[in-house]
This record gives structure tokens, C-alpha cells and sequence, in this order.
């Protein structure tokens, strides 16, 4: 469990450092989509603040998608090696993601969304628009997000005990 639990942790590590790389470094609209509409009306592109901003960015988010994608290898890797059973990469992949959807919807929505200044740093034109008031615009997008990463450690669970 704490290797699980470990995993998790890198998961979300990864998780931030992509929302990091797209808002702060990259700057591309299409990363904004999950936005509130009112914000995404008004966010305005920006010049770039330093040379190779975007590079950075770009190398961020292969970290990222290394320490997303990572962990759910090395766990598959770690529970063959110990002889998991279905239930038990189940369990592992479940508690993986739905620590990782708790971390979002906490530390990303309540947060970074609704309690501190993260997004307005680098996009002033919000500051008005993000506050207490707007958490949970996105409980339907969420609660998909869940049924999809129950159903995606179902069928890994299964896919792993054919290994």
C-alpha cells in the first residue's frame, strides 16, 4: 500500500507540473478547454516573458506526462512481479487514480481556482472571475473522469492478470 501510495504522490507531482507547463509556460488556448466559459471569454494571449518559454514548457510537460504515465508502469511492473491478483491490481490502479481526481478537484479546484492568485498571476483578466463562488462548475466533467478511471482500472486489472 505504500508503494501505491508512493505512486500516487507522482502521480500528482505529475499532474500539477502539467497544469504548471500549460498555464504558466506554453500559453496555448487549446490546454484551457476544462476553464469556466466567463474566463475563457476573456483570457487574451500573451508575449512571451523570456526566451525559450515555451521550450521550457514543452520539457515540463514531458516530465509531466512521464510522472502520469510512469507509475502506472512501474505499478503494473511491481505487481507482476509479486503475483497481484486481479483484485488487487484493481485496488492499486483505483486508489492510483482516484487519489489523483481527489488532488484535482482539491488542490487544483479549491485551491488554486478558488483560493489563490495561481491563475491570475499569469492571466490578470481572471482575477475577478475566480473565487469560492465557481467551485464545482465542473462536477459533471468529474464525476465522468471517475467512471472512466473505474473503468480503466477494471479493464488494466484484467489486462495485467494476463501478463
Amino acid at each position: 500500500m505504500v508503494y501505491t501510495l508512493a505512486l500516487s504522490a507522482a502521480m500528482m507531482v505529475g499532474l500539477f507540473l502539467m497544469l504548471w507547463s500549460a498555464v504558466g509556460f506554453i500559453q496555448n488556448p487549446l490546454f484551457f478547454s476544462s476553464a469556466p466559459k466567463a474566463a475563457l471569454e476573456v483570457v487574451q494571449p500573451k508575449e512571451k516573458r523570456f526566451k525559450g518559454q515555451h521550450a521550457l514548457g514543452w520539457l515540463m510537460m514531458i516530465l509531466a506526462l512521464v510522472l502520469l504515465i510512469g507509475p502506472i508502469i512501474l505499478g503494473t511492473y511491481d505487481g507482476v512481479q509479486k503475483g497481484f491478483d486481479w483484485l488487487r491490481f484493481f485496488a492499486r490502479f483505483a486508489t492510483m487514480l482516484l487519489l489523483l481526481k481527489a488532488f484535482d478537484i482539491l488542490f487544483f479546484d479549491w485551491v488554486l481556482l478558488c483560493h489563490s492568485n495561481f491563475f491570475a498571476h499569469y492571466y490578470p483578466e481572471v482575477k475577478d472571475l475566480y473565487g469560492p463562488e465557481i467551485f464545482g462548475y465542473n462536477k459533471k466533467s468529474h464525476l465522468i473522469q471517475i467512471v472512466i478511471m473505474l473503468v480503466f482500472s477494471l479493464l488494466a486489472a484484467w489486462l495485467c492478470t494476463l501478463i
